[in-house]
């Protein structure tokens, strides 16, 4: 009898832990597909009946990160890693949660953050050496803050170093921002050319020469590097959201910005670049050209996916009148 019944709960043990995953599985896709209300939902039900499930309380904090709702992603992202204080993803998303919070506060608040960001930065790249997304987290921390809050440009070159045998090329975005922080612009542009040289020319490495070249004022030169990251090999599909908002930013090239938004609705949204605010994007982007009826259409797919974005309903109103 006794047989039985542990056979009955390993069967139901492995059943909700098949639940469980399923569920984290559905809940990415939600995310990837930028439906937060859905992902926000179906995460805090899953919570309130696993409260110790880190991964969903992770993605719950990716979901409000996604929002811009920093106090609800940073709740959730503490809890992920008190949780599972081994998984080095759970410090990741934490120290990117802190992060934005410090670009907001005040400076003694920010100077604070700064210290959190940095050990969960740390605390990652400790965790797994092999991330390169944390280590350029990690390097671009070191870059931009000063040395009484723990950065440093030797920091962040040995940063550039283990990320140069990961991913040949984007060491040199490193080098380029560094650069950047002492005004040495001529230095910063060789470093971005080598950085497309070395990934082949992919689309990533040109953006951030694009985005060099907007924070230099040089926009015929910003737009050029866009048209050519619309023709290159495309990994990470975020780029072309990216681009198409520095475009609409500097009043450049709608017709460009709305193909690149268009390609990558097409080719489905990920979490880096939440479709609803694609849709927000490209609605701005028609209603700029004068397609209202396209914007509408467009805000309204936006509200779809996040009913309270308050941006889009506004601009849903103007152009719906």
């Amino acid at each position: 009898m006794m047989t039985r019944i542990f056979g009955l709960l390993s069967v139901l043990l492995m059943l909700m832990a098949a639940s469980t995953a399923s569920m984290a599985d559905s809940a990415q896709e939600m995310l990837s597909a930028g439906r937060i209300d859905d992902a926000i939902a179906q995460l805090n039900g899953r919570l309130s009946a696993a409260p110790s499930d880190a991964e969903s309380s992770n993605l719950l904090c990716r979901a409000y990160y996604a929002l811009d709702d920093w106090d609800r992603a940073e709740s959730s992202c503490r809890k992920a890693v008190a949780l599972d204080p081994d998984n080095s993803r759970f410090h990741l998303w934490l120290g990117r949660v802190y992060g934005e919070k410090a670009d907001r506060a005040n400076f003694l608040s920010a100077a604070r953050l700064a210290t959190k960001v940095r050990g969960e930065f740390e605390r990652a790249v400790q965790l797994n050496p092999k991330d390169v997304e944390a280590r350029l987290d990690l390097a671009e921390f070191y870059v931009a803050a000063p040395g009484v809050m723990g950065g440093g440009e030797q920091k962040a070159r040995e940063q550039a170093q283990y990320i140069a045998a990961l991913s040949p090329g984007r060491e040199h975005w490193v080098y380029a921002r560094i650069a950047e922080q002492k005004k040495d612009a001529a230095t910063a542009e060789r470093e971005y050319h080598q950085y497309i040289d070395l990934s082949h020319g992919d689309a990533e490495a040109w953006l951030n020469l694009a985005l060099f070249l907007r924070r230099q004022k040089r926009l015929d030169e910003m737009e050029q590097a866009v048209v050519k990251l619309s023709q290159s090999r495309i990994t990470k599909p975020d780029v072309l959201v990216e681009a198409a908002a520095m475009l609409n930013r500097a009043g450049r090239n709608y017709s460009l910005a709305t193909e690149l938004l268009e390609s990558y609705l097409a080719a489905g949204p990920v979490e880096a670049a939440p479709a609803f605010r694609a849709r927000y994007l490209l609605g701005a982007l028609r209603e700029k050209q004068g397609d209202k009826a396209g914007a509408a259409q467009e805000y309204r797919a936006s509200l779809a996916l996040v009913r309270n974005f308050g941006t889009a309903q506004q601009a849903l109103n103007r152009v719906a009148h």
